[in-house]
């Protein structure tokens, strides 16, 4: 089966994260966010999959190649700008033309059961299916009302204050039959919430809402991003961790060393070549990611590091984020902050 990560979006809600690493490849436990998307397709029978690249899609592209490491097929669309998620899609209107397919966005963390929400697109007989969610802040996102049967009734795209009539949210994962190509025009920015689905629904086309329990986070801002490692931390999400569990709640990759007098409290994750040094504390709800070092008395709370950081002796972090290979300064302490490199990094390659 086929499907499409829409994955050309510039990320700005996660800056400066994503000044030098698009969106996709923004980690979560040290992995990019699009290599679980991929895991999920392909266990689900999806194994044909385009991806729209725009913003840094290079880094992408070298990153995944054709997809075989994870034994899917993946193709290449590259956008000279943004297009909009559905003008993406009809940019890539042959590669579907034929079958039932899937979309999803590049930026999510799920365990959705794909396999149920084509068995519901099935049954309804739809031209469209989307998987909803209910959300505490319906405001970001699309938000749907649906009959005893299931079906689309109202749809608004991210509504502010007296408007708001629902907080079942659109996730932003769908079906659709080849002939919802019909109603997306060629050349132009257009969009699925705003002009797509209510045209749906003025045209009284089958739409219809698969509501799921599933773990679901859209990594757009720094406060979910954060909050998506403490739920995999926690177990919330249902995947596998590249790591292995040494005891409750601690995953440690290979070559690693931590002195005997440093401290590690569970829940936390340990990439590999990671070295911990004396009477230094990683505690709850930490992430260390690969090739990084944590040196004498440094303290690191709540906090993440990405590959190749280096915090120095002494220097406490809380609720931090540290971009790739970059160097904390002895003795500093830093609360709620995000640190990067500022030179653009070569682009990566798949491990």
């Amino acid at each position: 089966m086929r499907a499409m990560i829409l994955a050309a979006g510039v990320g700005s809600r996660l800056d400066p994260l994503t000044r030098n690493v698009p969106k996709p490849l923004v980690p979560i436990i040290n992995r990019p966010v699009m290599e679980y998307l991929i895991e999920l397709l392909k266990k689900h029978g999806f194994d044909e999959i385009m991806v729209n690249l725009h913003y840094l899609g290079e880094h992408i592209e070298n990153y995944f190649g054709d997809g075989s490491r994870w034994g899917v097929k993946l193709h290449w669309s590259h956008e000279d700008k943004l297009w909009g998620d559905a003008g993406s899609l009809k940019r890539v209107e042959e590669f579907f033309k034929d079958e039932t397919f899937l979309v999803i966005g590049g930026d999510d963390l799920t365990d959705m059961n794909l396999s149920h929400l084509l068995k519901t697109h099935k049954e309804k007989k739809a031209l469209a299916t989307i998987a909803l969610s209910l959300v505490d802040d319906p405001s970001e996102y699309g938000i749907v009302l649906m009959n005893e049967d299931g079906r689309i009734t109202r749809f608004l795209e991210k509504p502010k204050g007296e408007v708001i009539f629902s907080n079942t949210a659109n996730t932003g994962v769908y079906l659709f039959e080849p002939e919802i190509f019909e109603l997306i025009p060629h050349g132009v920015f257009y969009l699925f919430g705003k002009q797509v689905f209510p045209l749906l629904l003025e045209q009284h086309c089958p739409i219809y809402g698969h509501l799921t329990a599933a773990y679901w986070k859209d990594v757009g801002n720094l406060k979910i991003y954060q909050q998506t490692h403490k739920d995999v931390l926690e177990g919330l999400v249902d995947t596998d961790l590249p790591l292995t569990e040494v005891s409750k709640g601690v995953w440690v990759g290979q070559n690693v060393t931590i002195d005997e007098t440093a401290e590690v409290t569970a829940p936390v994750a340990i990439g590999s070549n990671v070295t911990i040094g004396a009477r230094a504390k990683v505690l709850g709800h930490s992430v260390i990611g690969n090739n990084c070092a944590v040196e004498e008395d440094a303290v690191i709370q709540d906090s993440i590091l990405w590959d190749g950081a280096v915090v120095r002796q002494g220097t406490h972090l809380e609720r931090c984020v540290v971009g790739k290979d970059c160097r904390v300064h002895t003795d500093a302490a830093i609360f709620d902050g995000i640190i990067v490199n500022p030179q653009r990094p070569e682009t990566p390659v798949s491990a």
